[in-house]
């Protein structure tokens, strides 16, 4: 007659050999197999059944005994896969939607800014404006009948509400109605801006400081609305820096300083003045990827200390990319040792631009880890920029060492073979 612990032990030991059979190569397995399902999803429902499978393998990953790393410093096996993990859950919701819900969410929040907000005459004039125009906007895109009775700024709720009635009466579906969706979230992204640009009370202190200033001087006949953002287009197509870090610094509107910012992006090395630098390199300390863009296409070399820092933030890959371009742009040769180590980071969608980066350097020592790249890299979007890059520096040398390769199996590096074998042949013939 068994006792207690005999007839539990099985149980245990059944228990033991089916966490025991969760392998590291069974868990990858899964894992590239919900990764090429989540490439071939089209629908909500595959999305589903996805997510599903996702969360069984995160409860398998937290079961299974999973062998330790020797090395403290090295990744474990459970840490790569649970980041693996991670970003296929990442990417599953990037392919969800649009959402209805999300075009309501959108009204809503416009509804409340509207009440929330005090508004000079004219703002009340542009928010009536702009939400008769949504309206008109929400009938043709849903063929339905809403209030569009936008009299007077009270109404606005009503219009509204009318819209959010709408939408929902319309029982839009993620898969079925994608078009109609991405309709009304561009209508209400539109209302949400011109709400933004609207005149509000708390505007009228600064307004009346840059009047002062003559901002508002080189205004004649305009169209576009706030009247900041005409005077922004005219300074910029004249080239006056000044007056557009003016607004940049007085206006605390994430809209005005938006178009602040592309303006000064836009007019490149035009707006390289000491003080657009040092405005824009204060906000690179920060990490703000905007002004990185802008420095590079000014060209600031007093920027490149600050740059350089950046160059080994493997956490921040977004960071990195945008750090990588401005210092290709500006083209100081000290960047080039940073940038060439990380040729062989494990990011291998960040490599692609430390080459490019190189070769818009145009540094010459930067031919031989280039050419290991090319090479070597299993990765072809980062042996296509080395070959590239190798084009941009165009030397004899750099030339040959693409050439060298003969053909590539990846099309984007063999064509960049031959155009590096058109290009010597047309130096040799030259000369």
């Amino acid at each position: 007659m068994s006792n207690g612990d005999d007839e539990e032990t099985p149980a245990e030991d059944e228990s033991d050999s089916a966490t025991e059979a969760i392998t590291e190569e069974d868990l990858t397995e899964r894992l590239d197999d919900a990764e090429a399902a989540l490439e071939a999803a089209e629908t909500e429902a595959d999305l589903d059944a996805i997510e599903a499978d996702l969360d069984e393998i995160e409860t398998d990953i937290e079961a299974a005994d999973l062998p330790e790393p020797d090395d403290e410093d090295e990744q474990s096996p459970a840490e790569a896969l649970d980041e693996r993990l991670s970003e296929l859950r990442d990417e599953l919701e990037s392919q969800r939607g649009p959402y209805a819900s999300e075009a309501i969410e959108a009204v809503e929040s416009a509804a409340e800014t509207i009440t929330d907000t005090r508004w000079t005459d004219t703002g009340e004039d542009e928010v009536i404006a702009a939400v008769a125009t949504f309206a008109a906007e929400i009938e043709e895109t849903l063929d339905a009948s809403i209030e569009t009775d936008v009299s007077s700024l009270a109404a606005t709720d009503e219009v509204l509400s009318s819209a959010v009635d709408a939408i929902e009466a319309a029982d839009l579906d993620a898969d079925e109605d994608t078009e109609t969706i991405a309709s009304l979230l561009e209508a209400t992204g539109t209302l949400e801006d011109d709400l933004e640009a609207a005149e509000e009370w708390d505007d009228l202190e600064t307004r009346e400081q840059l009047q002062a200033q003559g901002f508002y001087d080189i205004l004649g006949h305009y169209k576009d609305y706030p009247p900041e953002w005409s005077a922004l287009k005219e300074y910029e197509s004249r080239g006056n820096v000044e007056m557009i870090l003016l607004a940049l610094e007085s206006f605390q509107s994430d809209f005005m300083e938006r178009h602040c910012l592309e303006a000064l992006e836009r007019m490149g090395k035009r707006a390289a003045t000491d003080e657009a630098i040092e405005t824009m390199l204060q906000r690179a300390n920060k990490r703000d990827k905007p002004a990185i863009r802008i420095l590079g296409k000014m060209g600031a070399e007093d920027a490149v200390e600050t740059l350089v820092e950046y160059v080994d933030e493997d956490s921040n890959p977004a960071l990195q990319k945008v750090t990588f371009k401005a210092l290709g742009e500006i083209g100081d040769a000290s960047a080039t040792q940073p940038l060439a180590d990380k040729l062989v980071m494990d990011n291998g969608n960040v490599r692609p631009h430390a080459a490019r980066a190189l070769g818009l350097i145009g540094d010459t020592r930067a031919i031989d880890p280039l050419a290991d790249t090319l090479r070597t890299d299993e990765n072809d979007n980062v042996r296509a920029s080395a070959a590239w890059a190798l084009r941009q520096i165009g030397t004899k040398r750099a030339l040959e060492r693409v050439v060298d390769l003969e053909s590539d199996s990846a099309f984007i590096v063999d064509t960049e073979i031959q155009k590096a074998t058109e290009e010597l042949n047309a130096a040799a013939a030259s000369a």
